[in-house]
């Protein structure tokens, strides 16, 4: 019985193909599009960490470890792995109910969880969750992100969070007497200043054309390299440094980021918290594969590189998850943003993702102090802003030109992943996937009268027969039970390509009222599959006619 099973994935990382031919060109590339990814990821990680409930460290060492992890061990050539937006509705929500310890057990085993579901080849079953569902619960996990950071953004006086819609919204509301204009000063300044920066240094732009008629401003030109969530978060952290503002900082929270390399520590692990943490480790390793995937499709479209392994990416993702916790760390998966730059940056391989990591963990080891002055409100509109460019907002406005069936899936995905949580709206989007799908595959079939006479009706069968479908078998049952004497029953079924066990089922029934009329049932024209069911069932022997 094992021999008939499918052959594991073997574990091959994109990293040994892409060094067959490498040189001191690709090497190049791969230099600056690291550095320049790892000082993106620089502010996007603490802000993920502290969003989730975590310490800042806790997102930028997730971002070195499990950033340099995927890169050294996945499926694609240029994807970089780390603490995503999308984890922290999902892990602020963990956290909360379960605190941080049974979060990095979760994740650990999460980890396990998408190891083997890349060894088992199942990387491509990703690809049956619809385009509606994500947009759904992504659209709605920007929503819960945006809403997490009114906090620091207003500056409000909250000790803690809520972890649901409701609470926040009531928590937040009671507190708007504590409102902060310098911390909203601060957060409004940076997401101006995100929208303004790359639009200022674009080629076709006005502010462009006019200094590159000037020869003497080359290092004011040199700053357009510059991402700009670090513009913003070195600027206004200056601002608010120089005048003193009172606006709360990394260093009145958190108390600065530790200046060296984390522990490494076990979990306090016992099987009778794993089984309480099953839903937890079902989300985090669902979210995880179907971000990690979708990046990595996002990065075929947009790269020459080979096309990614989705195993060989599920096994590495699962590595990075179950290592990470053991220092610290927080869930980690393909973060678009990261890999977009990376790819617009220049990168060649797997390379730059591991400069990426060696590049923020410089800066994390030398200039750690200097974090503990960075205004929380800055980082706010940097996830606000996170936030705003994750969701497919268009979309809402394109519905009306999709059937009712995707309007449902979105619209409820959306609603329930705000209203509820993630799994319960990928859940319940996929539910209503499969109920509609099922639907629609019945509306499908039909079975159409091509001929009649005193002795014979011969009736055409479009479609598949399956489960969903038989009850279009029900007229036929009808009417040779209505018959004033036997009538012979021809089946069509050149148009009918599949037929399913509750399919055939009704095909006998069919046969039992026509024989039980002294009529015959005869089926020609069979497609090799429902050919294949109904020999195996010995149903053929039994028709008076099958061909």
């Amino acid at each position: 019985m094992l021999q008939n099973l499918p052959p594991l994935a073997p574990f091959r990382p994109r990293l040994l193909q892409d060094m067959k031919g490498y040189n001191g060109e690709k090497l190049a590339r791969d230099m600056g599009a690291g550095a320049t990814v790892g000082i993106v990821a620089l502010p996007l990680a603490m802000a993920f960490a502290i969003a989730s409930g975590l310490k800042p460290e806790a997102g930028l060492w997730t971002a070195i470890i499990a950033g340099f992890i995927i890169s050294a061990l996945g499926g694609t050539s240029v994807q970089i792995g780390g603490p995503a937006g999308a984890f922290i509705v999902i892990v602020y929500g963990i956290v909360e109910r379960y605190g941080v310890a049974n979060l990095l057990i979760a994740t650990a085993s999460a980890g396990v969880l998408l190891f083997l579901l890349g060894l088992f080849r199942l990387g491509t079953l990703v690809r049956y969750v619809p385009v509606s569902v994500v947009i759904g619960f992504t659209n709605g996990i920007a929503v819960l992100i945006g809403l997490s950071q009114l906090r620091d953004w207003l500056g409000l006086d909250i000790a803690k969070l809520p972890a649901d819609f409701f609470n926040q919204i009531g928590a937040i509301a009671g507190h708007l007497h504590s409102f902060n204009p310098y911390a909203f000063g601060l957060g409004a300044l940076c997401i101006v200043g995100l929208f303004i920066w790359p639009r200022l240094w674009a080629v076709d732009s006005q502010f462009r054309r006019q200094l590159d008629q000037i020869d003497t401003v080359s290092a004011l030109k040199a700053t357009s390299r510059l991402p700009a969530p670090v513009v913003a978060l070195v600027t206004l952290s200056l601002l608010a440094w120089a005048l003193s503002l009172p606006v709360e900082t990394i260093g009145s929270r958190f108390g600065g980021i530790p200046q060296g390399v984390p522990a490494f520590e076990l979990p306090d692990f016992s099987w009778e918290t794993v089984k309480l943490l099953v839903t937890p480790t079902l989300t985090i390793a669902l979210l995880g594969a179907i971000e990690s995937l979708l990046c990595a499709r996002v990065a075929d479209q947009l790269s020459d590189t080979p096309k990614h392994d989705p195993n060989q990416e599920l096994m590495a993702q699962g590595v990075a998850n179950f290592v990470v916790p053991f220092f610290g760390g927080m869930p980690a998966t393909g973060t678009i943003a990261r890999t977009v730059t990376n790819i617009r940056s220049g990168a060649a391989s797997p390379v730059a993702g591991m400069v990426h990591a060696a590049t923020l963990a410089a800066v994390v080891l030398i200039a750690a102090p200097l974090a503990a002055h960075i205004p929380l409100a800055v980082l706010a509109g940097v996830l606000v802003f996170v936030a705003w460019n994750m969701g497919e907002w268009r979309e809402f406005g394109r519905l009306r030109h999709f059937s009712n069936h995707y309007r449902l899936m979105m619209v409820s995905t959306f609603l329930v992943t705000i209203i509820f949580d993630l799994t319960v709206a990928v859940e319940l989007g996929l539910v209503l996937a499969v109920v509609l799908f099922v639907r629609r595959q019945s509306e499908i079939f039909r079975a159409e009268v091509i001929s009649r006479n005193e002795h014979q009706v011969t009736f055409r069968l479009y479609g598949s027969l399956f489960f969903g479908a038989v009850s279009k078998i029900d007229p036929i049952v009808t009417e040779v039970e209505k018959s004033a004497g036997a009538v012979n029953v021809m089946l069509d079924a050149t148009q009918m390509i599949s037929l399913d066990t509750t399919g055939l089922d009704a095909l006998v029934q069919l046969h039992k009222a026509v024989e039980k009329r002294g009529g015959h049932l005869g089926m020609v024209g069979l497609n090799p599959q429902p050919r294949s069911l109904i020999e195996r069932s010995g149903f053929a022997a039994r028709l008076h006619t099958c061909q």
